[in-house]
């Protein structure tokens, strides 16, 4: 199986003539700029999913529960 596979999208006109001259502008291909683009899309979205994910876990954090740095290095936790 190849590692690229290709995608077929339409775009509305000026979505189009942005990511054209963003392209243009930078000196490399339509399809290339609209890869990046996907991309920087997709780890934003990632970054926004683990932010969410920290600020759960920083919202339940409880001092009393945590383990501390010796109890983590001890033997009994490390397999």
């Amino acid at each position: 199986m190849p590692t690229s596979q290709r995608i077929n999208l339409v775009l509305d006109g000026a979505i189009y003539r942005r990511i054209r001259l963003l392209a243009e502008n930078e000196g490399v291909s339509l399809p290339v700029k609209a890869r990046d683009l996907i991309k920087e899309a997709l780890e934003i979205q990632e970054d926004a999913y683990l932010s969410r994910v920290a600020e759960e876990r920083e919202a339940s954090w409880d001092e009393s529960t945590a383990l501390s740095h010796e109890d983590v290095c001890s033997s009994q936790y490390i397999q």
